[in-house]
């Protein structure tokens, strides 16, 4: 019998790289790989069309999907896409927002309002610091070039905010370090810190901070999921186990070469230090796959959603995952 052909897209990391390479493989399965980035190519891509059979995607647009009872995937609970982001928020280095409650009645730049980054900022700057987000202006655009960020296809919005869209033929960086909008949070302020002088992170040791928030509260930040066509699916139910099993593979396998002492996968000088302290942080594996180990996460992430307005009714942690991962 022939192999079952998929093709699988997802970014480029260590934690895929078995599957995309061969060295981790699925008996029966062929797997035809392709790695993108920034991931909003592929999510764009696979929302807009039939592309790929398993993919990487938004974890927020997946949930906002099914409060629409859109449900043209299956979920898997492996999460390719982490991210703590108290160091995804950047001010001007002279201007008027110096802690967090500055930002009320600011005009704030950001990719796309609806992106997993943003609505972890937002519920991150509310729990943890009292910010009223509802109160900030927000201005809609690609941060490092002028026009948006992506074709999003996403849902709307139950409850949408006033949005203004960057149609000043700027990026938002260069608004940000011209004094025309006061911040900017989301994805590639890395990048708008290292091109302008003027800009600088509201939270210079973020790095400390999102050591003590993990310790305190459990939660390191799901970005994004990996999802299976319904359709495929639904004519090999036996695929989506199996996959999961592999992912768990190709992630040992790139633990294990991150640890080798016979040569750095990666250009970290110390990384046999930072791996020593992410063991002592996380207590083992801190890129948990499974239900059980992201469910705090999952559930804020959800709570977050709620409260901003992307969705109306209960969701379920759950419900979002094939019943075959409840014991996960």
């Amino acid at each position: 019998m022939p192999p079952l052909r998929l093709t699988f897209a997802s970014g480029p990391y260590d934690r895929f790289e078995a599957l995309h390479d061969g060295s981790v493989r699925i008996e029966g399965v062929e797997i035809a790989g392709e790695t993108m980035w920034p991931p909003r190519l592929i999510f764009d891509r696979l929302a807009g069309g039939d592309d790929f059979d398993i993919s990487e995607f938004s974890c927020s647009e997946f949930i906002a999907l099914r409060d629409w009872g859109k449900q043209p995937f299956v979920a898997l609970p492996v999460f390719p896409s982490r991210m703590f982001r108290h160091g995804f928020i950047c001010v001007r280095r002279d201007g008027p927002v110096r802690e967090p409650r500055d930002l009320e009645g600011r005009r704030v730049g950001v990719p796309l309002y609806t992106q997993t980054a943003a609505i972890w900022i937002r519920g991150l700057l509310a729990d943890e610091y009292g910010v009223d987000c509802a109160t900030f202006r927000w201005i809609e655009g690609s941060v490092m070039q002028p026009g948006g960020h992506g074709d999003p296809s996403a849902s709307p919005m139950r409850h949408p905010p006033a949005i203004e869209v960057n149609e000043t033929g700027r990026s938002l960086a260069e608004l940000l370090a011209a004094g025309e909008i006061d911040a900017i949070l989301g994805t590639f302020v890395d990048e708008a810190v290292a091109a302008y002088p003027e800009i600088v992170r509201l939270f210079p040791d973020f790095r400390a901070r999102e050591a003590d928030y993990f310790r305190r509260t459990g939660i390191f930040p799901i970005m994004h999921l990996v999802v299976l066509r319904r359709a495929v699916h639904e004519a090999n139910p036996w695929l989506a186990a199996r996959f999961f099993e592999a992912c768990g593979r190709a992630k040992v396998a790139a633990r294990r070469r991150l640890s080798s002492q016979n040569g750095q996968h990666v250009m970290l000088p110390w990384l046999l230090d930072d791996l020593a302290e992410i063991e002592q942080l996380f207590g083992g594996d801190p890129w948990p796959y499974g239900r059980a180990a992201n469910r705090k996460t999952l559930t804020t992430l959800v709570r977050y959603m709620r409260e901003q307005g992307f969705t109306d009714g209960e969701i379920l942690v759950d419900d979002l995952f094939l019943p075959e991962f409840l014991a996960t």
